[in-house]
């Protein structure tokens, strides 16, 4: 790749863009321009009355830019400076507060930000702390981790201190070593942005400089396909009409170009080297995060005239994490670092924790108080004699079991194999689990939040019907389209000398519209190179005109040159129409339509053709009967409507315009209010209805059906976009989002705090509509009535947020969280959706055009949207019942050994003396019940094909009624129950040989914990029997390893068989009893379904 620009020998400034001047009456020679006449050449430019061989010629040889790397993404480690790191580390950064005035070629551009990425969640002080505070805030770990300290005082030492150190220990190296692992990852990926190597333009020429070392002020190099890796100024381009193209999928989620227009002044210097010898300030507003608005001006000192002043807005920047599209880009840098509208819209990643693991730490809450109640009893029971609070203290040792440890280790090996089971799903191919420790949220979710563009839709646009009033057109009668055009051609140049007539036949009527079409957008035509076969490529700012120019194309009338003075059209038979570029006026959110005055170069007509929302055109265009019906019909049908309409102007008309409309655009007050009354006045009335479009935003695969599907399984659906109210309401009726039979109340460009009241008081009597509101409204109520707004809001069926910021995004999700209670899932593919898929209990990230950032940053990464079926109705509810079955069983194992603890205790009056140690007691949790308990994560309750095919099932999953307080009571009191049968059994049957009561007990534990998995499996799979037989025979061949437990000569004997047989069989076949019965009397909803 070439880094060097090419000089721009001959440059134009379009009409539209003219600067305030004072004192201009200096000769182009004087301020450093290259003028058309003859004379004029770079030796009459003071600005570069130097030896131009030593100027910095962008593309010509012999520069001091022969000595650098060609390629200038090229990695090396430039690291920030030590003092700003440790600046960082310890105070942090955060945004300016005030507008800043850089001076061109100055050092005094300081006290900025700098110009660091910074994703990690830690660093190397914080990291062991906050890692320690994250794990040690939950119960079970602190519990432990008391316990286990407890084992230095002598008169508390119970057993062996591997046995309370070990299993901890192991879950804080997992813990901390993936944590560690993840945000060195991190680390990696901020070294190589901030080390990526940028091209600054000083007086020795340019020099290479890394991202990080970037500062305010600076003159940077972008090249095509380059990231901008700052806020700039775009003060220069390769194109000779200053225009350039940035991609900003990763700022604002949009896939389509946008236009970005150079600084008019810099742009007509001879050379990149002549900006180093301006002597001008640039006024920038404060930092903020609004990405569509700037306002700034750049005054340049020019010798002998004063000050010359360049107002500055949007399209004159480069936002920071946009790449440039096309040609080379020279532009100072205004913000960095924090201070950048990128940053600024991100939220930074918090750790995630499940519902499931804080209803755990709630419930082992509630198992220490039974702790603490069970050892306070024996010391009771014992008359509070001798040490009592020793005692007590080695009771709460004993029964520590009661919260086990090795809890944490399942769930978290568990959610593993969940995670290992969704990336193995041949159904939803390339997924990939990016947070494992949260795979039983998806079967809990509540609300889905989703992005348009990319995530329902394909960002594939194609126009589907053209409507003249009289005529329409659509399908396989296009062609008849291209008919009527080629006709309406062939016979205008056959008669050039024929002016329109008012009465006009069809024919002429079809070429009227399709060569509006073909003149008002923003489109630029990109022609193959030479030698290449390809065919004419186009780039624009909105899907939606690429759709239309190709359409033109498609019935013979071709987009074939543009730039900012002309447009050449290529019609069927090769004939060339040549259209000079008088005026445009670009589409905006607050006009909804855009505008284009044009001058036909073989008949020297002006025509104004403008096209727009038909809610804005309606009132433009002339009186007409079925303009609203037809746009009504379109938009039903899914499509984006457009209207279209023409005026026709004279000279005078033209040239009393063009004075109005210069003085309106040097207003210095309200300037853009100034501007749009003088079009509106003089163009935007009674124009010539041409006739409306429909284009169709193509739809990902069995999009319709995934939303059916999860709002059947009771999922409220929330579309939030970046994109504008008309083109979201049409995805929401195409999608289905919103279902026949409800309406749509609309929210629009709502900023007085009693008008929005009054809009919450009419939607709070209707249950059943969607709600569609724009970002201004939604600001809004997001500042004025937030508590109201929510609380009507999550009422509704499904809402549609339009012209969304990413902060508001993730506002929006916080918000439905700190109000519901329920948990929220947020889907999206750009990079505008990182923050929402940050603020989300579950992130989504859709892997498409727009990018990997969404699929990087979030928990879930899927390749289409109606994954989500699958993801959330069969892994999440296979996630979360097993995740619930066993927590709640090895709960279970952990209070049954500590109930017959507490019964062995009774029998040697109230002695805090252990039952089982050792091995014993480590083999109980691990080798002895382990791998069948473990086997519970393969057990499903209902089949596949019915878990996606009644959605309704997934309702039930929300209530939270598989781990609850009911349930956790009722395993409180089977493990009583079955830990007092077996001591009291042993201790009874066995009352002569009761020097054997400890393998005689253990071994009916055992197997009665072997049954009670068997009784908990709803779907055998081959690896629980498995693990069933392998534990049962590990644990006989061991009692001939533990020789010191285990009496083989009393083992070996009948009696020892059919009395443990006996005690298993009293504290496990009730149970199996009771689950019969409750079967036939009380059959869960799902057994219903499968017959």
């Amino acid at each position: 790749m070439d880094i060097r620009l090419k000089p721009l020998t001959s440059t134009t400034s379009s009409s539209n863009s003219q600067p305030r001047r004072m004192h201009s009456n200096a000769p182009a020679s004087q301020l450093g321009f290259r003028e058309d006449g003859p004379g004029s050449g770079p030796e009459d430019d003071p600005l570069l009355n130097d030896d131009l061989d030593n100027d910095i010629d962008l593309h010509g040889s012999g520069s001091s830019l022969d000595l650098l790397p060609t390629h200038t993404r090229q990695i090396k480690r430039y690291p920030p400076s030590r003092a700003s790191w440790i600046k960082r580390m310890i105070s942090g950064s955060s945004a300016a507060k005030a507008p800043r005035t850089i001076n061109l070629n100055s050092s005094a551009n300081h006290g900025f930000a700098a110009n660091v990425i910074r994703n990690q969640k830690y660093n190397i002080v914080s990291f062991i702390p906050i890692v320690l505070y994250e794990q040690f805030k939950f119960f079970f770990n602190l519990y432990f981790l008391l316990v286990a300290m407890s084992q230095f005082i002598p008169a508390l030492k119970i057993g062996y201190l591997f046995t309370y150190f070990a299993p901890l220990t192991f879950v804080l190296l997992v813990t901390t070593g993936k944590e560690g692992w993840d945000d060195w990852k991190r680390y990696q990926r901020d070294e190589e942005a901030n080390s990526q190597m940028f091209q600054k333009l000083t007086d020795g020429g340019f020099e290479g400089i890394p991202s990080s070392a970037i500062k305010v002020g600076d003159l940077i190099s972008i090249e095509k396909d380059q990231r901008v890796p700052a806020d700039c100024v775009l003060l220069r381009t390769t194109e000779s009409s200053g225009a350039c193209f940035i991609r900003t999928d990763q700022l604002d989620g949009e896939t389509d170009w946008k236009l970005r227009v150079a600084v008019p002044y810099a742009q007509k210097l001879v050379s990149d080297n002549a900006v180093l010898r301006l002597r001008a300030s640039i006024y920038a507003e404060k930092p903020h995060k609004d990405i569509h608005t700037f306002v700034g001006n750049m005054s340049i000192s020019v010798p002998s005239e004063g000050d010359h002043v360049e107002p500055l807005s949007a399209e004159n920047t480069l936002w920071a994490n946009t790449v440039i599209a096309s040609g080379t880009a020279l532009g100072l840098v205004m913000y960095t670092g924090v201070d950048t509208r990128a940053v600024m819209n991100t939220s930074f990643p918090s750790t995630k924790v499940g519902q499931l693991d804080l209803e755990i730490n709630r419930l082992s809450k509630i198992l220490a108080v039974v702790t603490l109640i069970l050892a306070v009893t024996m010391v009771a029971l014992n008359g509070f004699r001798g040490l009592w609070y020793i005692y007590m203290f080695r009771f709460l040792i004993l029964f520590s079991s009661i919260i086990p440890i090795s809890l944490r280790v399942n769930l978290d090996m568990g959610k593993t194999v969940y995670s290992q089971q969704i990336m193995r799903d041949t159904s939803i191919p390339d997924t990939v689990v990016r947070t494992s420790t949260i795979p039983e949220e998806l079967g809990r979710i509540g609300y889905l939040l989703t992005d348009k563009t990319g995530t329902l839709t394909k960002n594939d646009m194609e126009l589907k019907r053209l409507h003249m009033g009289t005529m329409s057109y659509g399908g396989e009668s296009m062609e008849d389209v291209r008919e009527h055009l080629a006709s309406a051609y062939s016979a205008r140049q056959g008669a050039e000398q024929v002016r329109y007539k008012r009465a006009r036949d069809i024919a002429s009527r079809v070429r009227d519209i399709v060569q509006a079409l073909a003149l008002c957008h923003n489109v630029t035509p990109v022609l193959p190179e030479a030698g290449d076969s390809g065919d004419i490529t186009y780039q624009a700012s909105s899907p939606d005109e690429v759709a239309i120019v190709k359409w033109c194309e498609s019935v013979g009338l071709t987009l074939y040159f543009r730039d900012r003075q002309n447009i050449r059209l290529r019609t069927a038979d090769s004939h060339m129409l040549d259209f000079e570029v008088l005026e445009v006026f670009p589409f905006t959110s607050e006009t909804k339509r855009m505008g284009i005055i044009v001058r036909e170069r073989s008949t020297g007509e002006i025509f104004f053709y403008q096209k727009g929302a038909d809610t804005i055109m309606s009132k433009i265009v002339q009186y007409n009967d079925w303009l609203d019906e037809e746009c009504g019909n379109m938009a039903r049908e899914g499509l984006r409507t457009l209207v279209i309409g023409r005026k026709r102007l004279s000279e005078d008309a033209l040239r009393d315009f063009n004075r109005l409309h210069t003085e309106a655009k040097i207003s210095l007050s309200d300037r853009n209010a100034a501007v749009q009354r003088v079009i509106s006045e003089n163009l935007e009335c009674d124009l010539e209805l041409l006739g409306v479009t429909g284009v169709e935003d193509k739809l990902q695969d069995d999009v319709k059906n995934t939303i059916e599907l999860l709002r059947n399984a009771g999922l409220r659906i929330w579309m939030l976009t970046g994109d504008k109210i008309e083109t979201a309401t049409c995805i929401a009726v195409s999608t289905k989002l919103v279902s026949r039979n409800q309406t749509i109340y609309q929210v629009a460009k709502v900023t007085d705090a009693m008008q929005a009241m009054d809009h919450l008081s009419n939607l709070s009597g209707k249950t059943d509509c969607c709600l569609v509101i724009d970002g201004e409204s939604l600001q809004t109520y997001l500042e004025r009535h937030r508590t109201e707004f929510i609380h009507v809001a999550i009422r509704l069926p499904a809402v549609v947020c339009c012209r969304c910021s990413p902060t508001q995004k993730a506002e929006i999700t916080s918000l439905i969280k700190q109000h519901t209670g329920q948990r929220t899932c947020a889907i999206g593919d750009g990079g505008n959706d990182v923050s929402m898929i940050q603020a989300a209990h579950v992130g989504v990230g859709i892997v498409g055009k727009e990018g990997k950032q969404a699929s990087l940053a979030a928990d879930f990464s899927v390749t289409q949207f109606s994954h989500l079926t699958r993801l959330l109705l069969w892994h999440g509810r296979n996630s979360y019942k097993r995740s619930a079955k066993l927590s709640q069983f090895v709960i279970h194992r952990g209070l049954i050994i500590s109930v017959m603890q507490a019964v062995f205790s009774s029998i040697f009056y109230f002695a805090p003396i252990a039952l089982y140690q050792g091995m014993l007691l480590v083999g109980y949790a691990t080798l002895f019940t382990m791998a069948p308990v473990f086997s519970l994560v393969l057990d499903r309750d209902v089949s596949e094909d019915t878990a996606l095919l009644y959605p309704e099932l997934y309702k039930e999953l929300r209530k939270g009624r598989s781990l609850s307080f009911k349930t956790f009571f009722i395993w409180l009191t089977i493990s009583v129950y079955q830990g007092g049968a077996i001591m009291m059994l042993a201790t009874w049957l066995f009352e002569d040989e009761f020097v054997n009561i400890v393998s005689i007990s253990f071994t009916a534990l055992i197997f009665n914990e072997l049954l009670m998995v068997a009784l908990e499996i709803n779907t055998w799979h081959r690896y629980m029997i498995y693990s069933e037989i392998a534990t049962v025979a590990l644990y006989i061949s061991s009692m001939w390893v533990l020789k010191t437990d285990f009496d083989l000569t009393f083992i070996l004997t009948t009696t020892f068989v059919w009395k443990t047989a006996v005690i298993t069989a009293v504290s496990s076949l009730p149970l199996y009893v009771i689950k019969l019965l409750k079967w036939k009397w009380n059959p869960p909803s799902y057994t219903k379904l499968e017959g």
